[in-house]
């Protein structure tokens, strides 16, 4: 479901989400609330880069706010959650997500590892979802 649509260029191994989720040829053109949800990530990115310093990520975050298009004005906070609105054949979807990570995991791999999960945020989305699931 979040890939459908998606240039074969964003889903060549190794696919970085969040490329794919705010490239204009990847999630993005199916997002309702793009302006929202693309600063969401971004912002979080910022925080990750002010924890742990890294050029890599600064360029990323650099390209990743080139895909987004700019918040509708009198928007001055993003909050804390924003919901992934986003549209499929049966309606549009409406997810949060949770994030949870390892950070006082020993292994370094295990350390650096998040995992996300799409929670349906509302009656409807978790309609479609299962049925989605049935199929």
């Amino acid at each position: 479901m979040l890939t459908q649509g998606a240039a074969d260029h964003l889903l060549t191994p190794p696919i970085n989400l969040l490329r794919l989720a705010l490239h204009p040829e990847g999630l993005a053109c199916r997002v309702e609330n793009l302006p929202e949800w693309g600063r969401h990530i971004i912002e979080s990115l910022r925080t990750q880069a002010v924890r742990t310093p890294d050029d890599r990520l600064d360029a990323f975050i650099a390209e990743l706010e080139g895909y987004v298009p700019p918040l509708p004005s009198g928007r001055d906070h993003i909050g804390f959650a924003v919901p992934l609105r986003l549209h499929c054949d049966e309606g549009e979807l409406r997810l949060i997500t949770t994030l949870t990570s390892f950070a006082t995991a020993v292994d370094v791999t295990l350390a650096e590892l998040h995992l996300e999960a799409f929670l349906p945020a509302d009656e409807t989305s978790a309609e479609i979802l299962r049925h989605r699931a049935q199929r």
